[in-house]
């Protein structure tokens, strides 16, 4: 389990530059122009994670197999395409298939770059963004109401729920507000995510910055202000150095980002982010064969984790033989581990933390 994350903003803002960067292809053709990108190209990475090769090289394994993530490069939006301007219903019907949404913001200056409303404001193009979204959601939650109401008033308990829930989404999305903001109780989280809201997904802002700006500027600090009032993710990349690190051999990777002052690409910090607003964690398995990460929610409990490698483990679950990243590094691996009393046997009511190295037995 990964995640799939849509990379979305208004033309020209960097949105296939940063994609092409990101998934190190050439499938996004980036140009000049509003909708150079009509239907979504998709790029699936490796998620980046030091802890990994460490894992490998310890435990001798053959190989290291990183987790996934999907990155979803959607078509530019304009204003109205909530009522299907430019190629808004398209786009309107693809972000609903992805986890989480990272808005790519123009935080530069270039002349020979147009921008489709003829200023740089990144915060007014957040809120243009989200602002369509919003309407769609409105649009689409009060078709939904009316026939459900009737049902609630007849004595649905199951009706009057959902109408419960649409009623505190349309409260947001009426005053101006995404649907993501909404205060719920543990039982309501599941059916508020089935209305598959649009504004109601996680949101990391991407800040689009010029080469001299990599450390951020006064446009990125005012998209990060907005991020931290709502609890979103943000990070500053620029997508063309991005693009230029892509284009290096993996041995000088390293030694253009140490030039340009960077401990590392654009891509890990925005991966960190999509996993803390997705609240994701990382556990291992290690062998003779691979060392390889998997993703599971926070808080999940160990057969949920054993059912994301495979469901005969979570249907089979007994227990879950689990040694620390930290232990599993310094005790040089299983053996040390177990001899030093870091191996713990877990049964199916553990919480899984960040960085486990764990072994799964099940019946079969």
């Amino acid at each position: 389990m990964g995640f799939k994350c849509g990379i979305v903003g208004l033309p020209n803002v960097g949105k296939s530059t940063l994609f092409n960067a990101l998934t190190q292809t050439a499938q996004a053709e980036a140009a000049n122009y509003p909708f150079c990108t009509i239907e979504p190209n998709v790029g699936d990475v490796g998620v980046p994670d030091p802890r990994l090769d460490k894992l490998r090289e310890v435990a001798g394994s053959a190989a290291a197999i990183p987790t996934r993530l999907t990155f979803v490069d959607i078509a530019g939006l304009v204003r109205g395409a909530s009522k299907g301007e430019g190629l808004g219903n398209q786009f309107l019907g693809h972000i609903r298939e992805v986890d989480a949404v990272a808005y790519v913001l123009r935080c530069f200056e270039d002349p020979d770059v147009t921008h489709v409303e003829g200023r740089i404001d990144p915060v007014s193009d957040a809120e243009t963004v989200e602002t369509e979204l919003m309407i769609a959601d409105m649009d689409s939650l009060e078709r939904r109401r009316e026939p459900l109401a009737k049902k609630a008033n007849s004595g649905d308990k199951d009706a009057k729920a959902q109408v419960a829930l649409i009623d505190k989404a349309l409260e947001l999305v009426r005053a101006g507000k995404p649907a993501r903001l909404a205060k719920l109780n543990a039982e309501e989280e599941r059916p508020y995510r089935q209305l598959q809201l649009l504004t109601a997904k996680p949101v990391v802002y991407v800040c689009n910055v010029d080469e001299a700006s990599i450390g951020g500027n006064d446009l990125s600090r005012q998209v990060a202000e907005r991020a931290e009032a709502e609890g979103a993710g943000c990070v500053v990349i620029s997508a063309k150095i991005e693009a230029e690190v892509a284009a290096l051999e993996p041995e000088e990777r390293a030694y253009y980002l140490q030039q340009l002052g960077l401990k590392e690409p654009g891509l890990n910090a925005l991966i960190r982010e999509g996993y803390r607003v997705l609240n994701l964690i990382t556990f291992f398995t290690c062998g003779p064969k691979e060392a390889r990460a998997w993703t599971v929610n926070t808080g999940a409990k160990a057969p949920k984790a054993a059912g994301v490698i495979h469901t005969d483990f979570e249907k089979g679950f007994i227990r879950a033989e689990t040694i620390a990243y930290d232990d599993y590094i310094a005790l040089g691996g299983e053996t040390g581990a177990k001899q030093a009393g870091k191996m713990r046997l877990e049964g199916k009511e553990y919480v899984v933390k960040d960085g486990d190295v764990m072994l799964f037995r099940f019946a079969n």
